[in-house]
């Protein structure tokens, strides 16, 4: 059984014989034409692998013969192979989808490299990963048991996703199983890390604890801000990491990175709690203080994200900011993203923009609810490439293309992550207790200690009592928890949907990225 089997298009084809026995002896067929017009035929006919095409031939030239063949065949690769050096053709050819491009005269080995390359890259790119693994993995492991600290943790984290990502490229499910396997301890360790250090973190003296939500603005964001300049802040609410590296290349078309980097999310890692403490620069229990008003607790009635702005407008007003020309937009619905790309040229004016976008939290919501949704995310490798269809078909992405030749500072970044839910809690509470499958909050709580991280007291992490007595308890790793009546039911519904709230890399180590216009 031939490698593959390969069409040599060229008019020359009696000098370049000794090529086609060197790749004969590799292990590959060799079918040859002299013109294009009795290539394009055999094409019609039979199975070609590749098409190693000249591109200076008598009667058809390459490019037209190039242009035929796909016509024929869209996802064939071809190879073109000319004296010409000029960039009109190099252009001509890429932009006919070409797979590669040699210059003549061509030597054996460099042939082969581009067949190598064409036919055999999945499968040795896939190799190399796992070896590439392999020799990291003893040194994730060290990593892991050597009692990281907070930027530790976000180094390794960023590594697991790096190497989850390059596992896409492998087609050895073992080795698949092996990095899942290694995620899972990583989450076991970083609940007993956070277990330990998340009160120490809320301590109002404390020195030492990373960025989180409440100083995100503070300190990454702010600094960057300069009259004069635009700064678009834009939250993609419910984006974890992995999703981040997913929508970054179409971000880099018009962008260059100047900094990726990570903070934490307070607890729960939900909406109401982590994006309303980014925007006021506070912790829950001092926005209550601040804002009795306007605070709502789980259990209350009203909207829970309705007063982020003027959170913000205090934010600056507490820094000495208040000076800044700024706007604050929020798109919940399609119509709220057309007009953010009508309005976008206007918001040039503004020394700060404010972009709310809450699309991927939609999505992950509307996963639990929709079968439909369940097939397209049911796991962490198509919720990557839903949002990333999602972003390249969004408001938000052509509203930035158009913005995106000007001088403009654009920061991107989340309130929490998401988890995929697999192990079943059961917890018992009365009817005050609240819904989320990640954390709850209610007097009388009754769980096994070990499947969650509980305070009994809510002031010791930075929340407020809802009512005397009140106690929060947050899930561990890949936990949510669910109540004895109907637990069945809902055991099933909710298996392997996305979730938020709780304790995981996922959910507490979010991306946040400083980028410039090129």
């Amino acid at each position: 059984m031939p490698l593959a089997k390969i069409m040599w298009v060229d008019d020359e084809m009696e000098s370049l014989q000794s090529q086609k026995i060197f790749l004969e002896n590799k292990g590959y067929e060799v079918i040859t034409f002299s013109n294009g017009f009795d290539a394009i035929e055999y094409v019609k006919e039979n199975i070609t692998d590749v098409v190693l095409l000249d591109e200076s031939m008598p009667g058809i030239t390459g490019l037209e013969t190039l242009s035929k063949i796909k016509e024929i065949n869209q996802q064939l690769p071809v190879v073109m192979i000319t004296k010409n050096e000029t960039e009109t053709l190099m252009d001509e050819a890429i932009g006919s989808q070409i797979a590669d491009y040699l210059l003549k005269p061509v030597n054996p080995n460099q042939v082969l490299l581009s067949l190598k390359k064409i036919i055999d890259n999945k499968r040795l790119v896939a190799e190399k990963t796992t070896t590439n693994y392999q020799q990291q993995f003893r040194e994730l492991f060290m990593a892991l048991n050597n009692n990281p600290n907070y930027n530790e943790w976000m180094e390794l984290y960023k590594k697991l996703v790096y190497w989850e990502l390059e596992m896409e490229k492998s087609d050895s499910p073992e080795m698949q199983e092996v990095l899942a396997t290694q995620k899972q301890e990583a989450n076991t360790e970083f609940f007993k890390f956070i277990s330990k250090n998340y009160s120490k973190w809320m301590h109002p003296k404390t020195t030492d604890a990373p960025i989180m939500s409440h100083n995100l603005f503070q300190f990454k964001v702010l600094p960057h801000v300069e009259k004069g300049t635009a700064t678009f802040f834009i939250l993609i609410d419910n984006l974890r990491y992995d999703q981040w590296k997913a929508i970054q290349p179409i971000f880099t078309e018009n962008f260059r990175i100047l900094e990726e980097e990570t903070f934490y999310s307070i607890l729960p890692t939900a909406t109401q709690y982590s994006r309303n403490a980014i925007f006021s620069g506070l912790l829950p229990i001092d926005i209550e203080k601040k804002f009795p008003l306007e605070w709502k607790n789980d259990d209350e009635e009203g909207g829970k994200n309705l007063f982020e702005e003027k959170f913000f407008r205090q934010q600056l007003k507490k820094l000495n900011k208040d000076d800044l020309k700024v706007s604050y937009t929020k798109v919940v619905h399609h119509n709220d993203g057309q007009q953010l790309v009508n309005n976008i040229h206007n918001l040039l004016n503004n020394d700060l923009n404010i972009i709310v976008y809450n699309f991927v939290d939609m999505l992950s919501h509307a996963r639990t609810e929709m079968e439909v949704l369940k097939e397209l995310a049911g796991d962490e490798k198509s919720y990557r490439s839903v949002t990333k269809s999602w972003f390249e078909h969004s408001a938000l992405n052509q509203a930035l293309k158009k913005i995106s030749g000007k001088k403009i500072n654009l920061i991107v970044a989340t309130d929490h992550g998401t988890v995929r839910v697999k192990t079943p809690y059961k917890v018992i509470g009365d009817k005050q207790t609240t819904a989320n499958l990640r954390y709850k909050h209610g007097r009388n709580l009754h769980y096994e200690a070990k499947e969650v991280l509980a305070f009994k007291d809510p002031r010791e992490a930075g929340l407020p009592v809802p009512n005397v007595n009140s106690s929060f308890i947050f899930a561990k790793e890949d936990g949510y928890l669910c109540y004895p009546n109907n637990y069945n039911h809902f055991v099933n519904y909710y298996k392997n949907t996305f979730q938020h709230g709780g304790i995981s890399l996922e959910e507490m180590i979010v991306p946040i990225i400083k980028m410039v216009s090129k």
